[in-house]
């Protein structure tokens, strides 16, 4: 139903087929993704790192402080933002 799905390949076509038929066993949803504790708990980490580096910029623009002063809070927002842009999430097999 709906648009026809699109892979990379038979084999990513394959993963998914694998990946459903698990769910539907497991009496999962489709849609439902299951992460390990640490993945998530260091995927928050670097998620709170970057709100906060958002922070410090928003304040120092609000507060006119000196450019050396926003160009260090906008390399760390860029340090933060960074890390977060290598974060690929991908299937991995079960067991």
């Amino acid at each position: 139903m709906g648009r026809p799905r699109l892979y990379c390949g038979q084999a990513c076509r394959q993963r998914a087929y694998e990946q459903r038929n698990a769910s539907t066993q497991a009496g999962l949803p489709g849609d439902v993704v299951l992460v390990k504790r640490a993945e998530l708990d260091g995927l928050q980490d670097r998620l709170y790192q970057l709100r906060c580096a958002i922070e410090d910029v928003q304040t120092l623009l609000a507060e006119r402080h000196t450019k050396a002063e926003l160009e260090r809070s906008l390399a760390d927002l860029v340090h933060s933002t960074g890390r977060l842009d290598k974060l690929w999430v991908s299937e991995r097999a079960a067991g």
